[in-house]
């Protein structure tokens, strides 16, 4: 089923989906992270406030962010070889650590997030229920 619907759906379409969904679980998390941080450095009022939608938007933006790269380009790949496999994730997962880590300007940590998402997302395909 699921090489079905990769198949009739445009990558597009399936890169949009994936930033609302996972950027939504971003902007979840972002709020529950944001209020325990925002405690414990005591702020309140306006600042608070201030503090939390930057923390919301940006863990909303990163998920979204990685969620989309991730999809577009596991369905292309996936689409271009004609193969629904491991590889496909695995080449996605480096691309989309390599978009993130590229933000830190640090080759490095672009190095380690492309090395480590690849491995995960890799992983993460193979594992998932037939």
């Amino acid at each position: 089923m699921d090489a079905d619907w990769y198949r009739d759906v445009p990558c597009s379409s399936i890169a949009v989906e994936s930033i609302i969904s996972v950027g939504t679980g971003g902007l979840i998390w972002g709020a529950c992270a944001g209020s325990y941080d925002a405690k414990q450095k005591g702020l309140t009022g306006i600042s608070r406030a201030s503090f939390m939608a930057k923390t919301v938007g940006k863990y909303g933006f990163q998920c979204g962010l990685f969620a989309g790269i991730f999809s577009f380009t596991r369905c292309g790949i996936q689409r271009y070889r004609r193969k629904s496999d491991w590889v496909n994730a695995l080449v996605a997962g480096g691309v989309a650590g390599a978009a993130i880590g590229a933000g830190t300007r640090n080759w490095k940590q672009v190095a380690a997030m492309t090395a480590f998402l690849s491995g995960f997302c890799a992983i993460a395909d193979q594992s998932r229920a037939m």
